[in-house]
């Protein structure tokens, strides 16, 4: 919508808007949030990254208000305002000018994050005033909001100067040059129509604006008052404001920030309808995360765990990102990685469809496809910028795991046409697997899975797991397709690969699953570069017990494969996770992964664990380059916490999911980070996955098959719950909602609601558990079938009792 005739101007020279938007009467934004939670972040952690974020732009800085250098992947520039595929800021100062007591706010005494919103607390030199900035991202434009709000507490006048001064650095994302994106030096120029700096970038169509709802005192250059220096190529501007606050008043100056890659008019357009619609645009985003917090909403005896879930489904929403020329999906976490991912994506969209979120799902899924056509044979891809340059065309692990979620989507949705559309890329896909990396034929693929390890491209633990799932999966598909003979050897390929797992893999030794399969001359390799790691990192178990390996592996056939456990990495669960282990060898293999734990998790390389990590509840503490050695991280904890499930532990997989809830709000407020408590991604979006895939489809045991309208629920609480509630949670044209109730004589009451009353629901218990059973007063006899109890029926509103 083109703004620009609403414009008029005034004898002044300024703008209509600005005489609509006075600042003495202008309502602060923050009035809209007095019903919104607000979590207060931890002073020690005021020196850590936040993210503000909406689909198009988004801001990272730290929580005390300033924007220093952060991230590697475009080396100190990840940090800022980002528009992507561009930058637009590296951020702005904000100070307060007197004639003898001139300060920068650049260091907030508290932080405020909100689900969409968060707020800055400044405490002055001036005796009596406050400041608070307030900033929020709109989605689907290109653009934020930041409000600075001064408050008079005290009896006396105030008057000074305010200045806002901005920073920006227009340029390319990550592989910009591989995408023919140069950087340019920036130019400025002043707007006087809308009292704002327009920033171009001097090679490219790349324009930044910013500016406020007031006139201003514009000058070039960067504040003499705040010490900021960020790199790049840049330029600096400062907007001035007389500031006059009455006694115990306040009043607000509201910043505009809009951006565009492909024209001037773009980023004023943006400007105009930001300064027009800010408090609706705000009002929309709070909308929008009510709608994402009451969608399979939970109740819960664990309160942190409870909240926990609620801001992971946040979390995940900060993390969408879409650039229209490339498309719509999830990233997989800030500051680093906020492009996409094939694996991530993988995991995350599981959760991801058992919260409702339907859309971002299938616009995700739409992405990975089509940037992975590029590969041509089905194979999926591992990284993308969000310029669309793939970085890594796939890991091995990334193809049959795509096969997995379309199967996991479609049970969920029933949707024939989304199968259809996604099956020739998995037929192809499958084919590429196994002719191009099982040389040997042994249904075992080579090649790095979630493990990067240097050297450690063999017959993989979670390759051989994922790929085994994915022709059990497609063996459904090409049933579904009316394709029989493709699914008898799909399954039949299946059924293989599971014993061959159980035989192949398993380490009786260790009684863990092997980390891979290879010869031991492969083996001895990567005995002695991990007899380096632990002997660097101190853990002299590691090395003990590496230097036996060694030993051992002196006597053995050079070059016959077999099973190795080196590592302990926690790829090794992967086979109970995915429901394939022996029972007995699933309770060792569970029993043996307790000890790579921490109180925050499990470990991503068990040979780092040392003694003192269950004392270890403090920061992470990471080498001064990025790494992940030592790292204790989220997807692995919730590996192990489904595994435990899928073998009848519900205790120790909520243990596990209590153990990632300690992160909850250890660094930022609301959000758990990629690496325990507080190291790597301040957002990641695969928590989804090792929180909802526990909670909904296990604890609360949903799992449709909706294509058929039947909702399996078959709930497996933990021995500590004696009630708990789900919520609307959306399974194809249905939603259904469940409260489950134990009383003191140990009787069991279901209330199990649906929109669709047509649809079927097979409500399972287990064996043994209970014997006498009703279904809205009558009595009915269970069946028994695979260890379980089972009641089938229909209506919209059902209660259970057993007893």
């Amino acid at each position: 919508m083109n703004l620009r005739p609403a414009l008029f101007f005034l004898g002044f020279g300024l703008p209509l808007f600005f005489s609509c938007n006075n600042p003495a009467t202008q309502i602060p934004l923050t009035t809209h949030l007095a019903d919104t939670e607000g979590l207060i972040g931890n002073a020690e952690y005021l020196s850590s990254p936040y993210v503000t974020a909406g689909d198009r732009v988004y801001m990272v800085g730290h929580q005390d208000g300033t924007f220093p250098d952060l991230g590697w992947h475009v080396q100190g520039e990840m940090g800022g305002i980002w528009n992507h595929p561009i930058k637009l800021m590296d951020g702005f100062t904000a100070a307060i000018i007197e004639a003898d007591n001139s300060f920068c706010l650049d260091a907030a005494h508290q932080f405020v994050n909100y689900p969409f919103a968060n707020k800055h607390l400044f405490q002055t030199h001036i005796p009596g005033l406050e400041v608070d900035r307030f900033q929020f991202v709109p989605d689907g434009v290109q653009g934020m909001v930041i409000e600075f709000t001064f408050r008079n507490v005290d009896k006396s006048e105030k008057s000074f100067d305010f200045e806002f001064s901005g920073h920006t650095d227009l340029m390319p994302v990550w592989l910009g040059d591989r995408a023919g994106m140069e950087d340019f030096e920036d130019k400025l120029s002043f707007d006087e129509s809308r009292q704002a700096w327009l920033g171009k970038d001097d090679g490219n169509e790349w324009y930044v604006m910013f500016g406020a709802n007031q006139k201003a005192k514009a000058a070039e250059g960067a504040s003499v008052t705040c010490n900021y220096t960020p790199h790049g190529k840049g330029k600096a501007a400062k907007l001035g404001y007389e500031i006059k606050l009455k006694p115990e008043s306040s009043q607000s100056i509201r910043f505009l920030i809009s951006g565009s890659y492909t024209s001037k008019l773009d980023a004023e357009e943006t400007f105009d309808k930001l300064n027009l619609n800010a408090d609706t645009y705000l009002k929309d985003k709070k909308i929008h995360y009510a709608q994402i917090a009451s969608k399979a909403q939970i109740t819960i005896p664990d309160k942190e765990l409870e909240k926990s879930f609620e801001w992971i489904k946040y979390n995940t929403e900060w993390l969408v990102r879409e650039v229209p020329e490339v498309g719509r999906g999830l990233g997989a976490g800030m500051p680093d990685y906020p492009w996409w991912f094939g694996v991530d994506n993988e995991y995350t969209l599981k959760g991801a469809i058992a919260t409702g979120r339907k859309d971002l799902v299938y616009s995700t899924i739409e992405l990975i496809h089509k940037l992975s056509e590029a590969n041509g044979n089905g194979r999926i891809v591992h990284e993308v910028s969000s310029n669309g340059v793939i970085f890594n065309p796939g890991n091995i692990n990334e193809t049959p795991q795509f096969a997995s979620l379309i199967w996991w989507v479609y049970q969920w949705t029933g949707d024939r046409d989304f199968l259809a559309k996604y099956y020739p890329t998995i037929k192809r896909g499958l084919q590429w697997l196994m002719e191009e990396n099982d040389k040997d034929g042994n249904l075992f693929p080579d090649g790095y899975g979630m493990m990067e390890i240097h050297g450690l491209q063999s017959e993989m633990i979670d390759v051989a797991t994922y790929t085994q799932k994915a022709f059990a999966d497609a063996a459904q598909m090409a049933a579904l397709m009316g394709e029989d003979s493709i699914s008898t050897s799909y399954q039949h390929t299946a059924d293989l690969i599971k014993e061959k797992i159980n035989k192949d893999f398993w380490v009786e030794e260790f009684n863990s699953y092997a980390d891979f399969i290879g010869t031991p001359k492969e083996a001895i390799h990567l005995v002695d570069a991990a007899i380096i790691r632990a002997d660097t990192l101190n853990k002299p178990w590691a090395v003990e017990e590496l230097k036996a390996t060694r030993k051992k592996l002196s006597t053995y056939p050079t070059n016959k494969k077999q099973g190795f456990v080196i590592f302990h990495n926690w790829v090794v669960n992967t086979p109970m996770e995915m429901g394939i282990a022996d029972p007995e060898k699933a309770i060792a293999a569970l029993d043996k992964g307790k000890k790579f734990t921490n109180p925050f998790g499990v470990f991503v390389t068990g040979i780092d664990r040392d003694e003192t990590s269950d004392m270890a509840d403090g920061a992470f503490v990471g080498s001064k380059a990025f790494s992940y050695t030592g790292a204790v991280m989220t997807l692995p904890t919730g590996v192990s916490a489904i595994g435990e499930n899928n073998y009848g532990r519900p205790d120790e997989a909520l243990d596990y999911l209590k153990r990632m809830t300690k992160s909850f709000g250890f660094a930022l407020p609301g959000s758990i980070y990629e690496v325990s408590p507080d190291y790597g991604m301040m957002a990641q979006a695969w928590n989804l996955y090792s929180f909802g895939v526990p909670i909904v489809t296990q604890f609360f045991g949903i799992q449709p098959e909706a294509g058929k309208n039947v909702i399996h629920i078959s709930p497996a609480f933990p021995s500590s719950w004696k009630e708990a509630k789900i919520e609307n949670v959306e399974i194809g044209d249905n939603v259904i909602s469940m409260e489950y109730k134990v009383n003191e004589n140990g009787a069991v009451e279901a209330n199990i609601n649906q929109s669709n009353g047509d649809w079927e629901i097979v409500f399972s218990w287990p064996e043994g558990k209970q014997i006498n059973a009703t279904v809205n007063g009558n009595k009915t006899e269970m069946e028994n079938q695979m260890g379980k109890n089972r009641i089938t029926f229909t209506g919209s509103k059902n209660t259970i009792t057993l007893n």
